[in-house]
């Protein structure tokens, strides 16, 4: 901050003194100032922001995110959208290794071995190397993350390379690991060792969700060799597990299949009573509708284009449905936030070109 006027009048007659001045007053703007999104207030009240580190906030929320945003993909069009979105733009033809030896005759027989491995390279016997790529990128967007575990073989199976993969999905962790291990420690199923390198996962026999595993005592881990895991997620912060690509706006779509819900429930509530008919006399006015069965039992329950009579009715009067005002900019509006959320752009996300 510059010397004022005053500061140089008095610098005239005693410059220290002003000097002292110009200095408090810098120090003073020092202190008060600061980042408006650290300020307290009123209009910040209600805002939690723990300082937990990444490993206890993906640990307490990591599994139920997976399963929200599992089930939103299983029933949401536009959770299913996005991450399909996402697959397709970031695996493409998917990762097409070529050799590159300097010798042709080499190169040709490597390229070829390859080509045979990759029809075989799922442990599971239903993709190839390729189709592998598309479901690792897909867990990992929709779930967080995923493992990819490498299988020797026997030269007795009759693969041309004696070397699988082996995809998991990251429920087969053991989340419930965590704590110290002799000098090492365990972080939700990952294992460490003193230096903080990665030595082992912890993985149950079978998926715990599943019914059968569950019986076959599946729910037990044990450890597997880091060096045989490949754990593919989105580092953000330094975390030991991934949380899924659209959790920022999970919420947002959870509100949005809800506002179409009850805007479709309105609608079809509005359609079920196509007219009412009213009593002409004064008293008769405030009789509510009374609609009965064939065997004089009250009903309850509306249908499409019901015709309601009051007792001594002989006016009649047409329900008239409102118009649905603002559903179209709600859903824009709630659609672009999506597509913000999981990174993708709003015209692939919904096809909407306008």
């Amino acid at each position: 901050m510059s010397a004022n006027w005053f500061d140089h009048a008095i610098a005239s007659v005693a410059p220290r003194t002003a000097a002292r001045r110009v200095l408090a007053r810098q120090a003073f703007e020092t202190l008060t100032r600061g980042y408006d999104g650290a300020a307290k207030g009123r209009r910040t009240e209600g805002w939690r922001a723990p300082g937990t580190s990444a490993d206890t906030e993906v640990g307490v929320a990591g599994a139920l995110l997976r399963d929200r945003m599992r089930d939103l993909v299983r029933n949401n069009p536009h959770a299913a959208k996005a991450v399909a979105v996402l697959v397709n733009n970031i695996v493409g033809a998917g990762i097409m290794p070529r050799a590159a030896s300097g010798n042709d005759k080499l190169d040709r027989k490597v390229d070829a071995l390859f080509a045979r491995w990759s029809d075989a390279a799922d442990a599971d016997g239903q993709l190839d190397f390729y189709g592998l790529q598309t479901l690792i990128c897909r867990e990992m967007v929709e779930a967080g993350e995923v493992l990819v575990r490498r299988r020797l073989r026997r030269a007795s199976d009759g693969l041309p390379v004696p070397l699988q993969l082996q995809v998991l999905e990251a429920d087969f962790l053991d989340a419930t690991k965590s704590g110290a291990i002799g000098a090492g420690r365990l972080v939700q199923g990952i294992e460490f060792n003193p230096v903080g390198k990665r030595r082992a996962y912890w993985l149950h026999a079978e998926h715990p969700g599943d019914a059968y595993g569950a019986l076959q005592n599946g729910l037990q881990s044990r450890p597997v060799p880091a060096t045989e895991i490949a754990h593919v997620y989105e580092k953000q912060r330094t975390q030991a597990r991934g949380v899924p690509w659209g959790a920022p706006v999970i919420r947002s779509l959870r509100d949005l299949d809800d506002y179409e819900v009850a805007e479709l429930v309105r609608k079809k509530t509005e359609a079920c009573v196509t007219a009412i008919v009213f009593g002409d006399d004064e008293a008769q006015q405030g009789i509510a509708p009374s609609v009965v069965d064939a065997d004089g039992n009250r009903v309850e329950q509306f249908e499409p284009g019901l015709i309601a009579y009051a007792r001594g009715g002989k006016d009649i009067r047409f329900n008239q449905p409102s118009a649905t005002g603002g559903y179209g900019e709600y859903k824009r509006a709630s659609l672009h936030t999506i597509s913000a959320g999981f990174r993708v752009p709003y015209e692939l996300l919904t096809g909407d070109l306008s």
